[in-house]
């Protein structure tokens, strides 16, 4: 697990955050139902090359809760409010599932601050094919109802359609993530976040044709929600980037296959 502290970025509002190496940074952007810990396995491993951040998001975690909207481009501009806390001139981003939408954004936005990009497994296309479940959430808007009601059973649904058939993580890890999501405070972020995203899909492409930064889409094979036509058109809107497939991966690729992870985004470091 990651040791972390907490930081008040803004006055009275604490953000749990985890610090690791030296160097250039590396902020690692987190989706949901996790916190930071989904990192605790692939921190440590890109830590002896660069300096590596994780933090809960604002409203998610262990982290305060920021007044505003949450639509990618929000969330990008409070990534921007933590690089000028941290004095931080320029990042390599890693994001996953609702943690690739902001980090693309963010390269698209504020390109002097990104050195590059690596998304992964994340809902980038509105118009191209994700699971039933997403779909069906997505159309009918039920995972309000479920986020606010039924928090196990979708932290449960997650832990098992995230992971392959006979992969486990720590149970410190699934423990800290619970403890989190069961929240309601975070779990009422989360409706607000997933309708901001909504919202805010259509409009996402413009923003990728306007990425100039390095990118690796780095995709796990066996997602079972965002499949890799997911990624396939993410490549399209921007041509220029890398594309890596990781074979027999899950969503949780950053949890239990972490050395394969972190071997491909130390690789695409190294060739910048």
């Amino acid at each position: 697990m990651l040791s972390t502290t907490q930081e008040q970025p803004r006055p009275g509002k604490q953000l749990r955050v985890a610090r690791l190496g030296q160097g250039e940074a590396v902020l690692l952007l987190h989706g949901y139902p996790d916190t930071l810990q989904v990192f605790s396995q692939l921190a440590p491993l890109l830590a002896p090359e660069k300096q590596v951040i994780a933090f809960d998001w604002p409203g998610m975690g262990q982290s305060d809760d920021w007044a505003g909207g949450a639509t990618p481009l929000l969330v990008a501009r409070r990534l921007l409010q933590l690089l000028d806390f941290w004095q931080l001139d320029k990042v390599h981003l890693v994001g996953q599932d609702m943690g690739g939408q902001p980090a693309l954004v963010f390269a698209a936005v504020y390109p002097e601050r990104v050195r590059s990009v690596v998304v992964m497994n994340s809902l980038v296309d509105g118009a191209v094919e994700t699971s039933w479940e997403i779909e069906w959430l997505r159309r009918f808007g039920v995972n309000k109802l479920l986020l606010r009601h039924f928090p196990w059973l979708v932290f449960r649904r997650a832990r098992r359609t995230f992971l392959p058939a006979g992969a486990t993580i720590s149970a410190a890890a699934s423990q800290d993530m619970w403890s989190s999501f069961r929240r309601p405070a975070v779990r009422q972020f989360i409706i607000r976040m997933c309708a901001g995203y909504e919202g805010q899909l259509k409009r996402l492409p413009e923003w990728y044709r306007q990425i100039s930064c390095p990118v690796l889409i780095l995709w796990a094979e066996k997602d079972k929600h965002f499949p890799l036509s997911q990624a396939h058109s993410l490549q399209r809107f921007i041509p220029h980037a890398q594309l890596r497939v990781l074979p027999g991966a899950g969503h949780w690729m950053a949890l239990h296959q972490a050395a394969e992870t972190a071997a491909a985004i130390r690789e695409f470091h190294q060739a910048l």
